[in-house]
């Protein structure tokens, strides 16, 4: 059984900085990519990055040079900075990980940006 436990979020004003945390537990996982998805109320999830396992990073064009993401893989942990925040960044932000092939979620944590 895989676990994804995201933490970090909370509210935090425009142009301020905060660091989203997400840990994958469970036993014999082995991670392939970790990644980080975002749905603000009343529109459909988005993509906001990617990390392989390797470390090779991807953003969507929407975050790209304000948010950065890495990982620690001896704690099966991935990490998202997000600085410059934006109202429009307010969303719930999930986690996923491809283990086994197979993409396993999160539950989600809110980060409110307020203007």
């Amino acid at each position: 059984q895989v676990q994804l436990v995201e933490s970090g979020g909370g509210l935090v004003q425009s142009g301020g900085s905060l660091r989203l945390s997400c840990e994958a537990s469970g036993s014999r996982i082995s991670i392939s990519a970790m990644a980080w998805h975002r749905q603000a109320p009343g529109k459909e999830r988005e993509l906001v990055g990617t990390i392989t396992w390797g470390g090779d990073t991807s953003y969507s064009d929407s975050v790209k040079g304000r948010f950065a993401i890495s990982r620690d893989k001896f704690k099966n942990t991935v990490y998202l900075n997000m600085n410059s925040l934006k109202p429009e960044d307010t969303a719930v932000y999930y986690c996923k990980a491809r283990i086994f092939g197979i993409d396993h979620w999160g539950k989600g944590t809110l980060v409110t940006v307020s203007s």
